[in-house]
């Protein structure tokens, strides 16, 4: 019998476990080097370099602490393989969507006031979605583990999805409403339409969020949720109601993406809390701070949805309804 250690298995980095890694763990398992163990830094350069402060001061010193974030795991356990197959799958059906009703005219049939509407609320939503893929890829940059930086990876490629869709029904628009603005006035109206300041405030405030816990907090857990009650539910509702079918199916196509990043990022919160319960008093400093601010957001935004459609949708319901989906994700996160 030998008196010399044990010979480690090659499943050792995930500690004494006794059963196989799932591929998903395998692929994920602490593949961010700039954590790796007895580091002094970051980044192998001066511990004072810029890029090491910048990690050292809005990741490892931040508020939202866990002894362990590599216990983490993503509820849909998704690796690029997965994604990319589901991806495909589902911009399949929607460049299917999109086909059958050009050749059908359904764009032609739109009432005035509907396609106003659109070129209004939906196409100038490239802008905010631009800049929330920012936050969300500065989200997965600085996570603590590979677990959170895959899965804000695969929701940063989901926004950009979501960019590209807009971006083509808004040609789609331009091309048969010309006179419209859809493709022509998007700018304008983001950056001078009252009902849109709100919504720029509250997106331009959030990319100078630099603590890493507090990006994933506002983004994640208080601006997506709520927005998305407006932009993809409350919207793909509206539209129906107005007669346009594409749109229903193209925002609800989209909305798979949404309520998959809400499972994760969920998740994130509730194991935080889990493994450390004053994680709950962090985030829900910063959840106080972001929320009266998505509230005025939308408050500015349902104002458009009021008053452009033909078949409107009070305010008031579009934003107690923003309130209630995002208190729901809270809930389920135990906050």
């Amino acid at each position: 019998m030998s008196g010399g250690p044990r010979r480690r298995r090659t499943w050792s980095a995930f500690g004494d476990v006794r059963r196989m890694p799932s591929d998903y763990e395998v692929m994920t398992h602490d593949a961010n080097w700039t954590l790796r163990p007895n580091r002094k830094a970051a980044f192998e350069q001066n511990p004072s370099s810029p890029a090491n402060l910048w990690f050292h001061t809005y990741r490892d010193a931040s508020p939202l602490r866990v002894a362990e974030w590599n216990k983490y795991r993503d509820p849909d356990q998704l690796v690029y393989r997965t994604y990319v197959t589901m991806q495909s799958d589902a911009e399949t059906r929607l460049a299917g969507v999109l086909e059958e009703y050009a050749a059908a005219g359904a764009t032609e049939a739109l009432s005035p006031a509907w396609v106003r509407t659109l070129a209004t609320v939906f196409t100038p939503t490239r802008f905010p979605l631009h800049a929330l893929q920012q936050i969300e890829a500065y989200v997965g940059h600085l996570a603590p583990t590979s677990y959170i930086t895959t899965a804000a990876a695969f929701s940063t490629a989901d926004l950009l999805r979501r960019v590209t869709a807009v971006a083509y029904r808004t040609r789609e628009l331009e091309l048969t409403r010309p006179g419209s603005g859809a493709g022509q006035q998007e700018r304008q109206i983001w950056e001078t339409e009252p009902g849109w300041q709100g919504v720029r405030r509250l997106v331009e405030t959030a990319l100078v969020a630099y603590d890493w816990g507090e990006a994933h907090t506002a983004l994640n857990l208080v601006i997506l949720p709520t927005l998305d009650a407006v932009l993809l539910d409350g919207f793909r509702e509206l539209a129906r109601d107005n007669g346009d079918e594409l749109t229903w199916l193209l925002l609800g196509n989209l909305a798979e993406d949404a309520r998959r990043r809400d499972r994760w990022a969920g998740e994130v919160a509730a194991f935080a809390v889990r493994e450390r319960p004053e994680n709950a008093d962090v985030l829900r400093r910063w959840i106080d701070r972001w929320s009266p601010r998505a509230d005025d957001a939308v408050a500015e935004l349902a104002t458009l949805l009021e008053t452009l459609p033909d078949r409107p949708c009070p305010g008031g319901e579009l934003l107690g309804a923003a309130r209630a989906a995002r208190q729901q994700l809270l809930d389920g996160a135990g906050l």
